[in-house]
């Protein structure tokens, strides 16, 4: 898990951008499943649903880019 921690913590936008890709490949495959929407309407709510999804780990890495950061500084003044 540490291992993972550190990629990803070097690899910030690597990291969003696959999970973007990810999130627009699933809901695109769900709504293929469950939706009679055309392809072009499918499309839009995919994108729709990844870019609410990257801004939800775009603020969590925000705040674990503060928490880290401000752990740093706490360790670094003892």
């Amino acid at each position: 898990m540490e291992a993972i921690q550190s990629w990803v913590s070097e690899h910030k936008l690597t990291s969003v951008g696959a999970l973007w890709a990810s999130a627009v490949g699933a809901s695109l495959a769900y709504s293929r499943a469950k939706s009679p929407l055309k392809p072009s309407l499918r499309l839009i709510h995919a994108r729709m649903h990844a870019q609410a999804l990257t801004l939800a780990v775009l603020s969590g890495a925000a705040a674990y880019h503060y928490y880290e950061q401000r752990s740093t500084e706490a360790q670094n003044n003892n």
